[in-house]
């Protein structure tokens, strides 16, 4: 529910000839040297996206016993839990107070009276939890970072808001990490937690808010407006405290951290180290607007997600207004959308008295498993406009793709994919199954197709890949972990739709760009969406990264080379400075290219990474006071088998080496 580093000085560099026989050692304190282990996030138990049920947009505060087990029922009765609908998620409204004393939170027992176990505890939500899990489900809870929940700020007519003292009325985490996680954890037996922050976004000292409920007030360490007066390191250094505090209360890792900072706090470059999915926007609203700001805060993110660590777009609002069962269309491409760019499945209406087409849609086995899939790449946009967009899926076998087909407007649409966009030959037939129909068909080179109005058309396809014996690196985002991205600051996404804000309306002077992410590394595309391309040489395939940067690959495929074209891209910003490109595996220097400038032609790297676990790539480069950022690419970057490794390596007449 809600609304809403200056990189350390670079270092001596390492041996300039392409026969690198040793690594100059740099401090430990520099972000850049190679940290010979993966250091992607690894806590908790979400491997694949979580999937299930938020009372939140169904019934707000207004959820009682009898509505979660209502929808826990028809969960297991309608198939949908075997396909992995599994969580059954409280959000806000549960809470009584926090007991004068203990500051043990109490449960409100008048719409949850299973809860009303007596004793010295008071109140419990074991009975609750053991009946969900009882039924084959998970549980899920929420509650806020700071000291007070959203509702307490915005559902104050609400009749489930917390009650007593000013004291009593503080059941958010702030003084209470360790108590409440246990409670939650090990005392009544939760599997998930969502956890807001309007805690620390609107209890301001001197607020008419603050004043009128008689709340303790907070300065915001969060500025809705302002990412430059929020603070970052603050903020994640509070939800820093829960995950050590739900890795001391399950130590078996079962459990999911949920974070909602609604997209602030630059939560972009640091939920995937803390959390397994972060909030990137604001609440969606049941309008196709408000989904196409969701969706965009999320789609152009791949790099920064996988297993265990989501991008999280918001709750589905399927079931309501623009996504009621009245709009098939936009009910599939809203479903279709956040499978693709794995997004967490979480429906969010009263599953009791639903029409029978929408568990149809959701119950979709075959889009299910798009979002399921265990390799974890999240899709990349290989074709990108306001009109209309292509986004592709590498599956698991990495001999599959899936595609969607997207029309973002109210017109119809020509859209014509190519094999190249799924990275297939262009030469050889491709077979598409489309995941509604469940109809084939089959071309060659190019298919032109007609979108409707706001229509997402999903395909399975196969055929010859463009790499025999390899893929791209952008094809697994999955396999990437984004360790250090080159940014000096947060900068604000211009990209993401704006939608007329749902609550303040055109009050405003208008709507402005809110969450920061400009500037990230980019699948295929540079990191301000430009095409890549070095000294005129153009790359369809390829990662886009600010100098300065750190990005770690997972050899689980068994690769034996890796190869890049780099070079300084042309739409850098910083025409004036070099930059150097470096290879590591497992910690050791394995290639590194002569000092690159702005116009200077790509250098081909070529890196033996057989044995190698982790592949990290490298840009360095003068961090000048005041210069633009230097954008750099590793175009056609992709890892091959080691037979047509070899052979690749020879054609080319790239001197091979390894570092010791």
């Amino acid at each position: 529910m809600t609304r809403s580093a200056t990189l350390h000085r670079t270092i001596a560099a390492v041996a300039a000839s392409l026969l690198v026989t040793h690594v100059d050692a740099r401090p430990p304190a520099d972000p850049l040297a190679p940290a010979g282990r993966w250091e992607g996030h690894a806590g908790g138990s979400a491997s694949t996206p979580p999937m299930g049920w938020n009372s939140w947009n169904a019934f707000r505060t207004e959820v009682d016993e009898e509505k979660v087990m209502g929808a826990a029922r028809v969960l297991v009765d309608s198939g949908l839990a075997r396909l992995g609908y599994t969580y059954v998620n409280l959000d806000d409204g549960w809470w009584f107070k926090r007991r004068a004393g203990d500051g043990r939170l109490q449960v409100r027992t008048g719409i949850f009276p299973s809860a009303a176990t007596g004793g010295p505890d008071g109140t419990s939500f074991r009975p609750f939890t053991d009946r969900l899990h009882a039924m084959g489900l998970k549980a899920g809870i929420y509650t806020d970072i700071g000291r007070n929940a959203c509702s307490q700020a915005y559902d104050l007519h609400s009749p489930n808001l917390p009650q007593g003292t000013t004291a009593e009325r503080e059941v958010g985490l702030d003084g209470h990490v360790a108590q409440d996680i246990d409670l939650y954890f090990r005392d009544w037996g939760f599997d998930y937690i969502k956890i807001d922050a309007c805690g620390l976004a609107d209890f301001a000292p001197g607020s008419a808010l603050v004043e009128r409920q008689a709340y303790r007030a907070l300065p915001p360490l969060i500025e809705r407006n302002a990412i430059n007066r929020t603070d970052i390191a603050a903020v994640r250094g509070r939800y820093e405290a829960v995950a050590a505090a739900l890795k001391a209360a399950r130590p078996g890792n079962d459990y999911v951290l949920s974070i909602c900072t609604w997209g602030m706090a630059n939560v972009r470059t640091w939920g995937k180290d803390v959390g397994n999915l972060w909030r990137t926007s604001a609440d969606i609203t049941p309008s196709w607007t408000s989904m196409l700001h969701n969706f965009d805060s999320a789609a152009k993110r791949p790099l920064y997600a996988g297993p265990g660590h989501w991008n999280d777009p918001d709750i589905l609002h399927i079931g309501h207004d623009a996504f009621d069962a009245s709009h098939p269309v936009e009910v599939r491409s809203h479903f279709s959308l956040w499978a693709m760019i794995n997004a967490p499945l979480l429906v969010s209406y009263d599953l009791r008295n639903g029409p029978a087409a929408l568990l149809d849609v959701l119950g979709n086995a075959d889009i299910v498993h798009l979002n399921q899939d265990k390799a974890g790449h999240q899709a990349t946009v290989a074709y990108d406009s306001d009109d209309a967009q292509i986004l592709v899926k590498t599956l698991g076998d990495g001999a599959r793709k899936a595609v969607a087909l997207f029309n973002r407007g109210a017109t119809p649409a020509p859209v014509t994919l190519l094999a190249r966009h799924l990275k297939l030959a262009d030469g050889a037939p491709v077979t598409l199954r489309d995941l509604w129909s469940k109809e084939s068909t089959t071309f060659t080179g190019e298919k032109a197709f007609t979108l409707a109005p706001h229509e997402t058309l999903v395909f399975e396809a196969s055929g010859k890949r463009q790499l025999d014996n390899g893929v791209y690196l952008s094809e697994i985002p999955g396999a990437i972990n984004v360790a250090v991205d080159g940014t000096r600051q947060p900068m604000l996404d211009p990209g993401i739709h704006r939608m007329i804000d749902p609550w303040s309306n055109t009050r405003s002077g208008g709507s402005r760009p809110q969450y920061a992410g400009w500037g990230g590394a980019q699948a295929d595309a540079t990191p301000f969406g430009q095409a890549l391309q070095v000294a005129g040489q153009g790359f369809d395939a390829g990662i886009g990264v600010l100098a300065n940067s750190r990005l770690q690959l997972r050899n689980d495929g068994g690769y034996a080379r890796f190869t890049a074209s780099v070079g300084v891209d042309d739409s850098t910003g910083d025409t004036r400075h070099s930059v150097r490109f470096y290879v590591y595996g497992d910690g050791k220097l394995l290639a590194a290219s002569p000092p690159v400038a702005f116009g200077t032609k790509a250098h081909r790297l070529n890196a033996d990474i057989r044995r190698v676990k982790v592949v990290e790539l490298v840009v360095r480069g003068a961090a000048a006071a005041g210069a633009p950022l230097v954008v750099a690419t590793w175009g056609d970057a992709q890892v091959a088998r080691r037979a047509v490794a070899m052979r690749l390596a020879a054609s080319l007449g790239v001197v091979v080496f390894r570092g010791k």
